[in-house]
């Protein structure tokens, strides 16, 4: 899994950033995301930040990119989300 955490000044900026980690994750608060741990994924996020957002980024902005590693993974403890949240869910339809 990679923790994405991010403070961006601009309101805007701030709202498209977020949009896009959403195709990738799930808000855990409001400016950190859990996502997949996925090569694949982290290369798009980083090509994302690369090509849209790198160049309107001021001084004042950060984005960090935790990676996590399986075994850090189970030595989260978590409060406060619903037991579905931590499921993988497939639905056929």
């Amino acid at each position: 899994m990679f923790i994405v955490s991010y403070d961006i000044e601009s309101d805007n900026t701030r709202t498209k950033f977020s949009t896009m980690l959403k195709k990738y994750g799930r808000r855990l608060q409001y400016s950190v995301f859990e996502v997949k741990n996925s090569q694949r994924i982290l290369e798009n996020i980083k090509a994302e930040v690369e090509h849209n957002f790198k160049k309107v980024f001021t001084n004042n902005d950060s984005v960090i990119i935790y990676g996590m590693c399986e075994a850090c993974e189970k030595k989260i403890v978590r409060y406060g989300y619903p037991v579905q949240e931590e499921k993988n869910v497939v639905f056929f339809g």
